[in-house]
């Protein structure tokens, strides 16, 4: 070989998130899922930008049309909130050094104790340069100016000083209604006052909307009502907050059946039968932004009723830049198989993990990612949880004919789709024919019930016939592309999570165990907590990933045929297999801080 056909070494850095080693089948495991430093990440960091930026301006001139047409409608639509409405995700700061010193007004009420600023009658502007922009509507002493410095610095955000802006009262008022809706602080209150006179509606009305503020605020997922008659059972209305449920408030039986039957009402439901399961939704606003809440009604015991309340917030989606902030390989590579240059490769990208595990949530960002301006993107759902704008989005209806997921994929492939995303894929007919969507040249996305990323190829084939288990274990060999099995660990607040060095923290086996550095100073869970995380030294989730990327072309996976048919533990071991264990990532949150390492030791059984 001469030396014009040998590489660079200028040139020998790789454009693709995947490393070049990785191509060779060299070093497949990264030792760390945290991103890269210096010139590799601030490459990373621009790629992100550039992307972001992209997904914001690709639906441009289609928003804008819209836009017009609804002014000649009478609707009055910014171009921001139906960028919004699109999914096209926001540009983030998240990654720079000055992000603690720069946030929207939007992003302080968001982290920020609700208790630290709605007392003081304030609107939050922003954050710039380390300067808080406030607008009061009262004037403010120096002990609350001091207070409102240390908390904002306890969550994170860098203040050196509060800069006070005088606004026109009426149109301070006017926005302190419109932006803070202050219903959320007034829950048990109203409810205090709706049970004195449990028959005005007004009141009950007001509670429905001040338990649903305060459930948002609360970051709330779902809502559990129980309306039981039985005067010995207790009718609670319960929080799930950051993968818990926490009890709230306290109904006397008739008061839940009144509550309940507004729910059911407004859901369009039969409010009558309390026997039959059945599913409704109904739109509400909360502090400018349209909230989808998704109602399940079903018996309870005798003569009681059941109600869980899902909500669903689009400003919660998160995009590729958020969810894998610590795997930027992981998300570039996604975003490499979602480009919309890449057309009749096909392939099959499966998310997998329990119930509750973030795995529709990551499906939406895989949505959000592809250029649904240039991609037919098909969903089909059961139910569909988020609209989206410039995809076809089809529900699943069970017992009915042609209406199961098997017979919409069908269909679905006679509708021209670049992208074919399915709900959950539950039975064979089902696997079977999105392997034959992934042959024939489209990209799959799905989900599946599986504990581990190995687990998912054993879980694929165990809902695959006998009879035909050779020919589509070969077709699920050639069409994968990656397996994301996903876990929602909570995070410790950092405003008041202890810091101890990790052999007081651990023992003696558990740091060799961990194999990190005795001395290294470690975060642990504050059972007391702070004001910042509501009493409980927990705040939020982050995800912990077990992923398999799959880098070989079709011509070079026997290997991956001859691992799946004899030992599936093998695929880790294959050339052109990149493999972020469980086990790396929970190192990574231990020494970051955000995990506690006793919790973590718990995952690690698991």
């Amino acid at each position: 070989m001469d030396d014009q056909s040998k590489p660079s070494e200028e040139n020998e850095q790789p454009q693709d998130p995947v490393l070049e080693d990785d191509r060779r089948g060299g070093d497949r495991r990264r030792s760390s899922g945290t991103p890269p430093e210096g010139v590799e990440r601030r490459q990373w960091q621009d790629r992100r930008k550039i992307r972001a930026s992209e997904g914001r301006e690709r639906y441009l001139d289609m928003v804008q049309r819209e836009r017009s047409m609804f002014m000649e409608q009478g609707v009055s639509r910014s171009t921001e909130q139906l960028l919004d409405m699109a999914g096209a995700v926001a540009p983030t700061d998240t990654d720079d050094d000055t992000a603690t010193e720069r946030a929207t007004g939007d992003q302080l009420r968001s982290v920020l104790p609700v208790q630290a600023w709605l007392p003081l009658s304030i609107h939050l502007i922003g954050l710039q340069d380390g300067i808080l922009k406030i607008a009061p509507l009262n004037d403010l002493n120096d002990r609350q100016v001091a207070s409102l410095i240390s908390t904002a610095k306890r969550s994170g955000f860098h203040v050196e000083d509060v800069e006070i802006q005088v606004w026109d009262r009426a149109e301070l008022m006017d926005t302190l209604r419109s932006v803070h809706d202050l219903s959320a602080d007034r829950c048990e209150k109203t409810l205090s006052q709706w049970l004195a006179d449990v028959d005005n509606g007004l009141l009950l009305n007001q509670f429905q909307r001040d338990m649903l503020a305060e459930a948002l605020q609360l970051r709330t997922s779902d809502i559990h009502l129980v309306q039981d008659n039985n005067p010995d059972a207790p009718n609670w209305i319960k929080y799930r907050i950051d993968g818990d449920l926490i009890p709230m408030h306290l109904l006397p039986a008739d008061a839940m059946a009144r509550l309940t039957t507004l729910l059911k009402r407004d859901a369009g439901l039969n409010f009558g039968d309390r026997v039959t399961p059945k599913d409704g939704r109904f739109a509400f606003t909360w502090q400018g932004r349209a909230i989808d809440v998704r109602v399940a009604a079903g018996p309870q015991a005798q003569d009681g009723e059941k109600i869980t309340l899902r909500l669903l917030d689009r400003a919660a989606l998160k995009g590729f830049d958020v969810l894998f902030g610590r795997h930027p390989d992981v998300g570039d590579y996604l975003a490499t198989l979602l480009s919309p240059e890449i057309k009749g490769g096909g392939g099959l990208i499966l998310l997998s993990g329990p119930t509750g595990s973030g795995k529709t949530t990551t499906l939406y960002a895989c949505v959000q990612q592809i250029d649904r301006r240039r991609k037919h993107v098909l969903t089909i759902e059961d139910p569909i949880e988020y609209e989206l704008r410039y995809a076809t989005q089809w529900q699943v209806r069970p017992g009915m004919p042609g209406g199961e997921f098997a017979d919409l994929i069908r269909a679905s492939m006679r509708h021209d789709p670049d992208y074919i995303v399915i709900g959950e894929m539950r039975d064979g007919d089902t696997v079977e024919t999105a392997l034959r969507a992934a042959e024939s040249g489209h990209t799959v996305i799905s989900t599946v019930h599986a504990d581990t990323a190995l687990q998912t190829f054993e879980r694929m084939r165990s809902l695959i016939p006998p009879e035909r288990e050779r020919s589509s274990t070969y077709t699920l060999a050639q069409q994968v592309r990656a397996i994301l099995n996903q876990r929602l660990v909570r995070t410790l607040c950092q405003g008041c999570a202890h810091k101890v060095p990790a052999h007081e923290a651990l023992e003696v086996e558990e740091v060799a165990e961990l194999e990190i550095d005795p001395n290294s100073v470690l975060r642990t869970h504050n059972t007391s907590g702070c004001d910042l995380c509501n009493r409980t030294g927990i705040s939020g989730r982050t995800l912990l990933l077990d992923a398999i990327m799959i880098t070989l072309g079709p011509g070079q996976r026997n290997d991956i045929y001859e691992a799946l048919t004899k030992n599936v533990n093998s695929i880790s071991e294959k050339d052109g297999v990149i493999v972020h264990t469980r086990r790396e990532g929970l190192i990574d949150l231990i020494l970051s801080g955000l995990v506690d390492p006793k919790a973590a030791l718990s995952y690690l059984e698991e």
